[in-house]
């Protein structure tokens, strides 16, 4: 279980998910993003619908147990 623990800090820490939205990190403003679990968002289903800035996008998960994001 110390594997999963360690590797989601790695995760929540990573440059790419920092609030200020650009991917790229600077010294003292990186804020760690929220961690969902995909069946939170997902809810059982194998597709759902997400708004953002006015575009709809489809988040599905494969047979293999991928996500594709979609617009």
């Amino acid at each position: 279980m110390q594997a999963h623990s360690s590797h989601s800090q790695k995760v929540l820490s990573h440059p790419s998910l920092d609030q200020g939205g650009s991917g790229a990190s600077t010294q003292g403003t990186l804020s760690p993003a929220q961690l969902l679990q995909s069946s939170e968002l997902l809810k059982g289903q194998k597709t759902i619908g997400i708004l953002h800035n006015g575009a709809l996008y489809r988040l599905q998960a494969t047979k293999l147990g991928k996500l594709i994001l979609t617009k």
